[in-house]
């Protein structure tokens, strides 16, 4: 297995008893999970991996995701135009300024 140069993680809000409370996983964070994996492929990026975490502790800002090893992080990623930015910031190398949790 390659090295991944990216290294996505998408909040899935899950605490300790694999319940599902946050603002993330209530959000459809799990539905944008999939359009984030098939979008990368689409592009190409094939080194990037995209995992799920328990909570961020950003409630007041999700669904969130930070991307490694830039650690960005991004807050009200709720559709796929949000993803999309995301994705950019990849490619281009420079964070989403609208998404960017300071």
């Amino acid at each position: 297995m390659t090295k991944p140069q990216h290294h996505v993680l998408l909040c899935a809000s899950f605490r300790m008893n694999g319940t599902p409370q946050g603002v993330c996983a209530k959000s459809g964070s799990g539905q944008l999970m999939q359009y984030l994996q098939e979008e990368l492929t689409d592009r190409g990026l094939v080194d990037v991996a995209v995992s799920s975490t328990s909570c961020l502790r950003v409630c007041d800002r999700g669904p969130a995701l930070v991307v490694y090893p830039e650690n960005w992080w991004f807050g009200h990623i709720d559709s796929e135009e949000a993803i999309d930015a995301v994705i950019d910031s990849i490619e281009k190398g420079t964070p989403a300024a609208e998404y960017v949790i300071a």
